[in-house]
């Protein structure tokens, strides 16, 4: 589905999601400030550290494939013709992506947030067990490409992480968190400033939700839940893959 500039421009992007600091684990990863002397191209780079991935919690059984309250389009319900940004900054629709195959949506707050790198680490990790089945991961976040692709990486990423900085593709999923005036100076205060990351003022991110998108544009289970420690397992993930029986057709023989 990706092309190897994407691949890399992916790359490029994500590996600020796995790698480690030395610094101690917080909630927001810190950014520098770039010097005067800086060129654009550094400045950009400048704005994200490399965050510590940091483990969150699975949900109890009962709670995984559940909707938040007031979030999220609901099973059985076709998603809108949308569009975002590749980190090469060429612009993807949705309906391209899941023209090819399921797709499992994954909205993440950003790259500087520790649980949200752990999590799509994971997914890097589970990509062959997705592939069986047939089901390609895309990871969404407001963070813009063009810094996002300046950071060194080797850690390939080898599904779609897609760039929405207008928050256009989170607001229809109606999976927008915005983020009130306090919270906005409280994580600035801590080195996450969300305008440069988005290089907007919205102050919109994601809740962290997942939405596995059938061929035809259909919702076939979805989860969300604004508490951004707690998400489900990509195990719990896989065995809801099975459950709605979305890749019978194109899944191998391969065991799981």
């Amino acid at each position: 589905m990706n092309s190897p500039i994407v691949n890399r421009a992916a790359s490029l992007a994500v590996i600020a999601l796995f790698a480690a600091c030395s610094r101690k684990p917080t909630d927001v990863a810190p950014m520098a400030s770039p010097s005067p002397s800086m060129d654009p191209a550094g400045a950009a780079a400048s704005m994200h550290l490399v965050p510590t991935p940091k483990a969150y919690a699975a949900p109890p059984a009962e709670r995984v494939g559940v909707l938040a309250p007031s979030t999220g389009i609901a099973v059985g319900e076709r998603v809108p013709e949308l569009a975002a940004r590749d980190l090469a900054g060429k612009e993807v629709t949705l309906s391209s992506l899941y023209a090819t195959g399921p797709i499992l949506l994954a909205f993440y707050r950003g790259g500087w947030c520790p649980y949200c790198n752990m999590e799509i680490h994971q997914l890097t990790d589970a990509y062959p067990k997705f592939q069986r089945r047939g089901v390609t991961p895309v990871a969404l976040s407001v963070d813009q490409p063009e810094a996002e692709a300046l950071l060194k990486a080797t850690y390939v990423i080898p599904f779609p992480v897609l760039s929405d900085v207008d928050a256009r593709v989170i607001e229809a999923f109606h999976v927008v968190r915005n983020v009130s005036p306090e919270d906005f100076a409280s994580m600035k205060a801590k080195g996450v400033d969300l305008e440069r990351y988005s290089g907007r003022t919205h102050h919109g991110i994601a809740i962290p939700s997942l939405f596995l998108i059938d061929r035809t544009g259909v919702v076939r289970w979805a989860h969300s839940d604004p508490d951004f420690k707690t998400r489900p397992s990509t195990a719990q993930v896989l065995a809801a893959v099975d459950a709605v029986g979305i890749s019978k057709a194109s899944a191998s023989a391969a065991p799981p």
